[in-house]
């Protein structure tokens, strides 16, 4: 396990789209998010590949993959955010050079959703710890949610500490359009609470774990390839995973097939708990088949806990994750808790 060193007033930050860029419309956003981690008191070294979004993309594939590696191997960055998620960043991994990389400091990289992809793949390759994490489009000073006001706090923990957090009691079922409303803060007007899938475990349940994670959409295609082996230079073969999934736009249907492909690959055989977000795909529960009914048919038979409807996910807001942190995780009476600690 490699931990990068605590985020603090002064650290550096370097901001580029290895996916999708920002379009014009939500340039005042970006400028207004990008202002706030300077007043927080950060360093920002903004990229090139950013203020542009063609085909799904921020800029070409060479210049996303040369900017990424610059701020990878620049050991002035101390960490390396990008703007939101998008479609298709797995066309940078094959195109990054992980020997080189193995001799740069590690930087803490964080997001969500198609970031995911890169995270799992750098801490998997590297051994690095990164962040899942609210996305930097949404992290306002004016968002004073508890789990999305905490992410740097939570990120400037020494190494060898910890850090807990309690679930949300809300969550934003639809984003606010920044293009209309840059100074959007999360409309939490929705309940939210964790919920066991596999009533065997009652409604009560600890488990402790390392863990990895991120977007289904992406990693199930990715798990067993070296981008997803979390066994290989991550987490050691003797420690318990927790994994994390959250879907984004995957069907039913596909959801079951995620789960189900992650399960007959081996995935959760040394697993010690499951921890599936919120589903961000518009299905109704209740009405035919739905993403609980893909849940029950796909994980329902594990003979370790799965919790759904977890702050992990594309509605608001997000846990802080530290990929390859060993996290002790608790469902008591409705109540979710996860503390992390970064040894």
């Amino acid at each position: 396990m490699l931990y990068p060193s605590p985020l603090s007033s002064g650290s550096k930050i370097a901001v580029t789209a290895f996916s999708s860029g920002v379009a014009a419309p939500c340039h005042p956003r970006l400028n207004i998010v990008l202002q706030d981690l300077k007043n927080r008191g950060f360093e920002v070294l903004e990229g090139q590949c950013l203020r542009e979004d063609k085909l799904h993309v921020s800029a070409p594939l060479e210049a996303r993959v040369a900017e990424l590696m610059a701020f990878l191997c620049d050991d002035s960055n101390d960490a390396i955010m990008a703007p939101w998620g998008g479609e298709i960043a797995m066309d940078i991994l094959p195109r990054l050079d992980w020997q080189r990389l193995k001799s740069a400091k590690p930087k803490w990289l964080m997001g969500f959703s198609d970031i995911s992809t890169v995270l799992t793949s750098i801490s998997c390759k590297l051994g690095w710890a990164t962040c899942h994490c609210t996305n930097l489009m949404q992290l306002g000073l004016n968002q004073t949610d508890e789990l999305t006001a905490k992410v740097f706090e939570h990120l400037a923990t020494p190494i060898g500490g910890e850090f807990k957090q309690a679930a949300a009691q809300f969550f934003e079922r639809r984003h606010a359009d920044y293009s209309k409303d840059p100074t959007a803060a999360f409309n939490l007007s929705e309940p939210s609470q964790w919920k066991i899938l596999n009533q065997a475990h009652h409604d009560e349940v600890e488990f402790t774990g390392r863990l990895i994670g991120g977007c289904i959409d992406t990693h199930m295609v990715l798990y067993g390839s070296d981008y997803f082996l979390p066994h290989k230079n991550l987490i050691s073969r003797e420690d318990k995973v927790i994994y994390y999934f959250e879907n984004g736009e995957l069907t039913p249907t596909q959801y079951f097939r995620a789960f189900q492909s992650l399960k007959l690959k081996g995935a959760f055989d040394n697993a010690s708990g499951i921890l599936v977000g919120r589903n961000a795909a518009q299905v109704t529960r209740g009405e035919g088949y739905d993403d609980l009914i893909a849940l029950q048919q796909s994980l329902g038979e594990l003979e370790i806990p799965v919790l759904y409807d977890v702050d992990v996910s594309h509605q608001a807001p997000n846990l802080t994750m530290v990929n390859g942190a060993l996290a002790n995780v608790k469902l008591k009476n409705g109540l979710g808790e996860i503390s992390q600690k970064l040894i």
